[in-house]
């Protein structure tokens, strides 16, 4: 009997200690110290409640509100990028201004060596869209103002709360690696990201996570979105008396009208991938006076492959409209040029996990309420503010369609995916006044503070988990052997930093009157 009573201790022994030292290797791994939920380390959990603290969620949120406020147009959002920067520069952020040759895009830097992981935050309005916060119905603080009717107010704000996070998180712990914060004007009409990587302003960036609004929360990988080449004709012609001697004329308007026929008559014969529009800048003072000077400024969008084709295409309609009206081409300038979006695979995965980490933000009646009254001014379904996380997002098939973004440039330099994080009434239109209604008050905040937490998460599971790291790094280097960078800007192309600079200035005073601006 004792014999048996001393094999049983010593199996006993053996089993303990074989248990003790798998919990020893699995603290030490990555510091993967569970704390009762998948994933929740100790580095992450601090980041995590540096952002669920109330008064850290307020100021963000107050943050994302001020830029709502000042409703700044692409390349002049002079306020809103100082915000971003002052904000984290108090948190010991290394800011370099002007990058690129852009004075409201910046890169913050805190950290160094590797690696090294990047956030993406846009800051810029769109014309035309001034509405009141929260109110269901149409109504414009100024009229023909600017609005944020994409969001974009709270997407710096969540980019800059996660690399905070991310930092503090750093320190307590002692975690080696950098961490970025690129501020980038313009997205609206995608302007500051091909400039930027023309730059190298990622060469060194293992990994970036971009960020956008949405009335849900979701992520996804594969290629999205049209390449796009952002285009300005001009063409010169003669003055002369409209109704005296417009034989003596030759019309600038005439060639750009001529253009857009040639252009329209174009579209039976383009890909069904494409898409072409058009708006014109310039086309004289008086219709009693032929016009010498007369613009049209195009936006041409197709897949990667089929872009530069249509483009040129596009060029020669241009060419013949001079040809046919007896006026010069006298410049086509391109202003931008991306291409789709090629989100990581194993960057969305990650950013996925952490979005069933966070879990969707619990709405209240009032917030309820106000997305139930815009959905019914809108003719939607009645149903408030989301109660489930959106499904996976899987490729599928030929990319028809959709918008741009210069994210896309990003994307095919270092491994990149998009979180897509809530705060917008499901329902509400894209680039329109329900949106800029919606992208304000508590129900923004708390959209906002989710998707820096998920932000934050991810970027440290990339700075602290080198497996990690190292597979999407591998999966970016096959993609890139079938899907190599070439830039589709010409050569000599330059930030358009005039742009938006007299629409803004039109409307700045009044905003301020009306409380827009401080």
């Amino acid at each position: 009997m004792n014999t048996i009573i001393r094999y049983r201790r010593v199996f006993i022994t053996i089993i303990l200690f074989i248990l003790s030292t798998a919990l020893i290797f699995s603290q030490k791994e990555g510091e993967d110290e569970f704390l009762g939920k998948a994933d929740l380390y100790k580095a992450k959990k601090s980041a995590l409640e540096y952002l669920s603290d109330n008064l850290i969620v307020k100021k963000f949120g107050n943050i994302a509100d001020s830029i709502w406020h000042y409703a700044e147009l692409g390349m002049q959002e002079f306020k809103s990028s100082a915000i971003l920067i002052k904000t984290l520069e108090e948190e010991g952020f290394d800011v370099e201004k002007g990058v690129a040759g852009m004075p409201t895009c910046f890169v913050a830097t805190w950290g160094s060596g590797k690696p090294v992981i990047g956030i993406l935050g846009e800051f810029d309005a769109l014309p035309m869209l001034s509405q009141k916060a929260l109110t269901p119905v149409q109504d414009p603080v100024i009229p023909g103002a600017p609005g944020h009717g994409c969001g974009h107010n709270m997407m710096g704000p969540a980019g800059i709360a996660a690399a905070i996070a991310v930092k503090k998180s750093m320190e307590i712990h002692n975690l080696q690696g950098t961490i970025k914060f690129f501020g980038s004007p313009a997205e609206e009409t995608i302007i500051s990201r091909p400039y930027m990587v023309r730059e190298g302003v990622f060469n060194d960036v293992d990994a970036v996570i971009d960020n956008h609004t949405s009335s849900n929360f979701s992520t996804g990988y594969g290629v999205s979105g049209n390449a796009v080449i952002s285009v300005v004709f001009s063409f010169k012609g003669k003055t002369a008396h409209s109704a005296g001697s417009p034989w003596s004329g030759r019309s600038a308007l005439d060639a750009v009208e001529l253009m857009n026929i040639a252009a329209n008559f174009l579209r039976e014969h383009l890909f069904y991938t494409y898409r072409l529009h058009y708006v014109i800048t310039e086309g004289g003072e008086a219709p009693n006076v032929v016009p010498d000077k007369a613009s049209v400024w195009y936006y041409i969008r197709n897949t990667d492959e089929r872009l530069e084709e249509m483009y040129n295409r596009v060029v020669d309609c241009a060419r013949g409209a001079a040809l046919a009206s007896g006026t010069i081409l006298d410049s086509v300038r391109v202003i931008t040029a991306v291409h789709q979006k090629h989100s990581n695979k194993g960057m969305a995965e990650t950013i996925r996990k952490n979005i069933e980490l966070i879990g969707l933000p619990e709405w209240i009646e009032t917030e309820h309420s106000f997305a139930k009254s815009l959905q019914k001014e809108l003719g939607v379904k009645e149903t408030g503010y989301p109660m489930k996380i959106s499904p996976w997002r899987h490729p599928s098939g030929v990319q028809v369609g959709g918008g741009s973004t210069d994210v896309g440039e990003v994307t095919l330099v270092v491994p990149t995916a998009t979180l897509n994080f809530p705060g917008g009434v499901p329902g509400a239109i894209g680039h329109h006044w329900s949106s800029v209604a919606s992208f304000y008050g508590s129900a923004a905040w708390k959209g906002l503070n989710a998707g820096a937490k998920v932000m934050a998460a991810t970027a440290l599971d990339l700075l602290t988990k080198q497996k990690l790291l190292n597979e999407i790094k591998a999966e970016f280097a096959e993609y890139s052997k079938e899907h190599p960078y070439k830039s589709f800007l010409p050569e000599g192309a330059k930030p358009p930093l005039d742009l938006n600079r007299e629409l803004m200035d039109k409307y700045r005073k009044a905003m301020m009157q009306a409380g827009l601006e401080d």
